[in-house]
């Protein structure tokens, strides 16, 4: 085995893990980074490549699945009223919020993010 097959067989298996890692569909990747360049705004590519960054951050330390229900818990907590009531009184939801909120923050910091 040469040494450029034995390079193509590494990238390809990096490859795999990295798709693994990254779950998340495309669509799903589309509208949070427009999410993020709404929360934070500023030139256009400057926070396109910030807020790749930040969602792929999150995608490598979480599946999509954990993804819908911690950023479901955490839109559920800005409901206003009795029907917001109910989730911020649910004692059970709290430490999935607070998990959420740090690895959001961790992604955004290593990516630059500064919130306003």
């Amino acid at each position: 085995m040469n040494i450029q097959t034995s390079m193509s067989a590494l990238l390809l298996t990096l490859i795999c893990i990295s798709a693994q890692a990254n779950d998340f569909p495309t669509a799903e990747r589309v509208l949070g980074v427009q999410a993020c360049m709404r929360q934070y705004p500023g030139p256009f590519y400057e926070m396109l490549h910030k807020c790749s960054c930040s969602l792929d951050s999150l995608a490598q330390q979480i599946s999509f699945a954990e993804y819908v229900e911690l950023s479901t818990i955490a839109n559920a907590m800005t409901i206003a009223g009795e029907r917001g009531n109910e989730m911020r009184d649910n004692e059970s939801l709290k430490p999935p919020l607070a998990r959420f909120k740090r690895l959001k923050l961790e992604a955004d910091k290593a990516c630059f993010i500064n919130p306003p």
